[in-house]
């Protein structure tokens, strides 16, 4: 005690400039600097959790295209991990440098940077959409999707892609970072409750809790895992296996109502919110139960009777076109809105020179003034954010139109130009409603580069368009999310930077091959398979869209895309202009639209998992509140790092020995 007291009056008494210390506990701790925060068992811990999250989201993109936020696992996961690492070390007598708050948030940041790239670098998107078999299914005699506009998937290519448009984004707003996050005081939800449980889980309090979370989730983990491996056995040929299960029956299985026992989607679903869950489950009952059986027997009139349901002007047509309808129509909506919500906020902000009345007492001030002299004190050079994205602009100008020779050099400058101006809209609504709109923004770029580059090339240069402005869109307002959990956690915006920058660079590689362990050992993209990637035939066909217009469209399907695009604006605005307690019910287009395509069995996953943190909250809700989370984690990383030895199995061709099926008598 007298020597914590004397440390504790040397350290009071030197420069704050010189030695940032934080309060925890009634207590002074030293902030490492920033070159310190980042360090090699961090790396490690990133390289690890950024992997097996790859993979995970990689099989969600190419199942169903629906990704749940994973950022406070991957925090959970982060602080087991170096946790472990310095208590082992401590049992065989090896003295370890103490684990952070700020470690444990530049580990967080890798990780996520890592993965984030299989999420939104288009591997079940805008560049599987290139590749020849969904090219095939768009219909090889439709306007505009001309022949040789496809590129099949390659490891060199891909990963060579992911370099060229991922590091732009990183560096595109690094000049608004103090004026986001100081001035306009932006609270980015995401960034802040990560932020909130990792200073929790650096206290006394927080150690207690996160052994509890850690208990729960290696439980769930080692349940689904070994669930998983169970259920392999039985799955050795088409249609079998307890993934097959008619759980309502074999006529509603037929329709794709069954529990498909995934336990990645209960986990998703006690992740993703009631309203989620909900809608998806109303648009698998209004597609699968009510529609498509109501079309498929108008066949002969609609559409040719002997065109197979797969073709784009047959069933298939209505299923993505209808789903493309309820996906812009919200899209749309939900851009003006935040556009016009960008304004409003920023003219209010001008207009108001006096500076805000500080409501905080006592701790709290001190606590906001050392955030921001931390936050602002190690700066990032503005030369360095200018040069670096005019190098990654010349790159890219001369490698896409290499890579894709329907791309001309003038579309990539163009669009490098417009990216700023859209990253900022994108990352200044993030940070007000939590929204990143990076796919509206892309999905504008993939309309119009599609509609310039005409029909001969539309189809690849929207495609690849959209990838471009998507990729630096949503990469800046994922950084501009780190740096707000950053100034929460006093962590430096250098080391943010430095380690968005190497997680970004490991998504690089680990995506691709992440993807190509799928591509190889699973028929991604069978419509009537489990990888269906429904998102690679819907953004072709809007690319074709954007090419020849509403011509693409089957028999009476523009009139059906006119309703339920106003159905989509509708239910946005009624979501708005309703009172919060009517509100709050109304569906979700954007999630009603996926089942539209991929089926019903999912949304009933994702409403169990829905149910079950519904009925433990009723019977006790703090400990529902505190372990939810963990156990969703467990639940979704044990049946995702399944997919590693069954990728490896089905590559080595070792089958399951069992096939149970279920048939009519």
């Amino acid at each position: 005690m007298e020597e914590s007291r004397e440390m504790q009056e040397i350290e009071k008494s030197q420069d704050l400039e010189d030695q940032p210390m934080e309060a925890e506990a009634g207590e002074f701790k030293r902030i490492p600097p920033w070159s310190k925060q980042i360090t090699l068992r961090g790396l490690v811990a990133s390289f690890a959790i950024g992997v097996m999250y790859s993979v995970i989201v990689m099989k969600l993109n190419l199942t169903t295209g629906l990704v749940p936020t994973l950022n406070v696992s991957a925090a959970l996961l982060a602080f087991v991990f170096l946790r472990t690492w310095t208590r082992l070390l401590h049992k065989i007598g090896i003295v370890a440098t103490p684990f952070t708050r700020q470690e444990n948030t530049v580990v967080q940041t890798c990780a996520v940077a890592c993965y984030s790239i299989a999420v939104g670098g288009g591997f079940g998107s805008y560049l599987l959409g290139l590749n020849k078999r969904t090219y095939e299914q768009a219909g090889v005699d439709t306007e505009g999707n001309v022949p040789g506009s496809y590129k099949e998937p390659g490891i060199g290519w891909m990963t060579g892609f992911m370099f060229t448009v991922s590091f732009a984004g990183l560096l595109a707003l690094v000049p608004f970072r103090k004026i986001m996050i100081i001035d306009y005081k932006l609270t980015y939800p995401s960034g802040t409750a990560t932020a909130v449980l990792i200073n929790g889980f650096h206290t006394p309090h927080g150690d207690k809790m996160a052994k509890k979370q850690v208990h729960g989730f290696v439980k769930y983990f080692g349940l689904s895992f070994l669930w998983s491996f169970f259920q392999w056995f039985y799955s050795g040929g088409d249609m079998c296996g307890f993934s097959q299960f008619p759980t309502f029956g074999l006529k509603a299985w037929k329709q794709t109502f069954f529990f498909d026992c995934s336990l990645t989607y209960v986990g998703a679903g006690m992740i993703c919110s009631h309203l989620v869950n909900l809608s998806l489950l109303l648009g698998a009952v209004l597609s699968w139960g009510v529609m498509w059986p109501l079309i498929s027997e108008l066949k002969g009139d609609w559409y040719p009777a002997n065109l197979p349901e797969s073709s784009m002007r047959s069933l298939q047509g209505y299923k993505v076109f209808i789903s493309i309808a309820l996906i812009l129509g919200d899209g749309l909506y939900n851009f003006l809105k935040i556009l016009a919500f960008i304004a409003r906020n920023m003219h209010a902000s001008s207009e108001n020179k006096k500076p805000s009345k500080v409501v905080d007492h006592g701790t709290q001030v001190l606590d906001n003034l050392q955030r921001n002299e931390v936050f602002t004190r190690e700066s990032i050079p503005l030369w360095l954010a200018y040069s670096g994205y005019a190098v990654f602009s010349v790159v890219s100008v001369i490698a896409i139109p290499f890579m894709f020779p329907q791309v001309k050099w003038y579309y990539v400058i163009i669009a490098y130009m417009l990216a700023p101006a859209l990253g900022f809209c994108n990352a200044y609504g993030a940070g007000l409603t939590d929204m990143n709109m990076a796919y509206n923004y892309g999905k504008v770029a993939l309309f119009m580069l599609a509609a310039w580059a005409g029909k001969d090339n539309g189809v690849v240069a929207g495609l690849v368009a959209c990838g471009l402005i998507k990729s630096v869109v949503s990469i800046s307002a994922d950084l501009m999310h780190d740096f707000k959990t950053g100034h929460l956690t006093l962590t430096s915006p250098r080391s943010m930077l430095l380690s968005q920058a190497i997680g970004t660079a490991m998504g690089c590689v680990v995506a691709p091959l992440t993807f190509f362990l799928f591509y190889k050992a699973f028929d991604v993209g069978n419509p009537e398979g489990i990888w269906k990637a429904p998102y690679a035939l819907i953004y072709r066909n809007m690319a074709i869209l954007g090419v020849q217009g509403f011509s693409a469209l089957p028999h009476h399907c523009l009139q059906i895309c006119y309703g339920f695009f106003g159905f989509a604006v509708v239910a946005n605005l009624m979501k708005d202009i309703f009172p919060s307690k009517y509100g709050k019910w109304v569906p979700l287009p954007m999630a009603m639209a996926v089942p539209f395509l991929v089926g019903a069995n999912f949304a009933i996953d994702m409403c169990l998992g829905s149910l079950i943190v519904f009925a433990w909250h009723r019977l006790n809700s703090n400990k529902a509140a505190l372990m939810a989370p963990a156990v969703a984690s467990g639940l979704i990383c044990g049946d995702g790092l399944w997919i590693l030895p069954s990728s490896l199995l089905a590559l080595a061709r070792v089958n399951p020995p069992i096939c149970m099926k279920f048939i009519t008598t």
